[in-house]
């Protein structure tokens, strides 16, 4: 019974350093997109390094920042409204002389069905950003206090 319950210890420690090993870890977010926002639609957010809150009911679990392109991208959550478990790229861009939006974001893709096809998808026109965004403009983004 000693036997058998060592390897089953020795195969669940393997397992979590297994897992914790392949889990990689998450660029830190840029300051000026950590905290509480609202955007120029009125939608509240709140914005970690490993979570996009839409308020009410909207979050993507971020997997991977690219600071360097600027975008991010993330899994939906299971229990969105839409595209639940889908993945989703999220293109931002620093605003100048637009107080008090200084940053705004782009879905450039919020229903791929990999990580690698939401990567994948054609970045967002930061040189146009009333209409580099499919069409439409950058979601400007304001800190709530």
């Amino acid at each position: 019974m000693k036997k058998i319950l060592a390897i089953v210890l020795a195969l669940s420690v393997f397992t979590v350093v297994r897992n914790y090993a392949q889990v990689k870890p998450v660029a830190k977010i840029p300051a000026h997109m950590a905290g509480s926002f609202t955007d120029d639609y009125g939608i509240r957010y709140i914005i970690s390094d490993t979570l996009w809150l839409q308020l009410p009911r909207t979050r993507f679990h971020i997997i991977r920042w690219n600071l360097a392109q600027q975008y991010l991208i993330a899994r939906n959550d299971a229990h969105n409204p839409g595209e639940g478990g889908l993945y989703t790229r999220i293109d931002f861009m620093r605003f100048t002389g637009m107080e008090p939006w200084n940053w705004g974001y782009c879905l450039t893709a919020y229903n791929a069905k990999s990580d690698a096809e939401a990567e994948a998808t054609a970045a967002a026109d930061r040189e146009h950003p009333k209409k580099g965004c499919n069409g439409f403009p950058f979601s400007r983004m304001m800190v709530v206090k």
